[in-house]
């Protein structure tokens, strides 16, 4: 993982980002969708302006010392399908694939000593899976690998789907996300 940063609308976002690796696509995929895949800068802007809109919304769930946090770190590792299974069996002890895995390090009780600077955790996206749930779902690659990041970084955030209720604000707020596309 390489570690990478950028100012957006005075938020810091630190990025450690492992790409996919391009030769084990098995689909051709547009250039946009290729800078996603082996490329962090858009990801960092785009992280950097869903946690800038999180951060200002006082009626989402954001932990206080995130929503008042200048600078963020997170790790995002693009994967194949045997990696998430293996995380997913090592960590929450479920022996099947999945789509996205978050490993978020902030709880209730976590009380830093540097306001400033917060380390949110890590999310594990499997590009093949996200392949296929694009052409199920009839959307865009694009918009899948954009999905998927910011259901795991809400989940970073504290945010969980235990019931439909909370489900359907979750993907609620997801789609607002979607919508900004990097402009506040």
């Amino acid at each position: 993982m390489e570690n990478y940063s950028t100012s957006s609308y005075k938020l810091d976002v630190d990025l450690s980002f492992t790409p996919f690796p391009v030769e084990d696509l098995d689909v051709s995929v547009k250039s946009e969708t290729l800078e996603l895949i082996k490329n962090p800068s858009t990801w960092i802007k785009e992280i950097g302006s869903w946690l800038r809109f999180i951060q200002v919304n006082e009626s989402l769930k954001c932990p206080e010392i995130v929503r008042n946090a200048s600078q963020l770190s997170l790790g995002l590792e693009l994967t194949n399908d045997q990696k998430i299974l293996d995380l997913n069996h090592v960590w929450l002890g479920q022996s099947k694939s999945t789509d996205v895995l978050s490993f978020p390090i902030i709880d209730e009780t976590f009380f830093g000593v540097n306001n400033e600077f917060i380390e949110l955790g890590d999310i594990v996206i499997s590009i093949p899976t996200a392949i296929r749930q694009a052409k199920d779902n009839n959307v865009d690659l694009c918009r899948e690998l954009r999905w998927l990041v910011t259901h795991g970084l809400l989940h970073l955030l504290g945010w969980d789907h235990s019931d439909e209720e909370s489900l359907n604000k979750m993907l609620l707020i997801q789609e607002q996300l979607l919508d900004i596309r990097g402009i506040l």
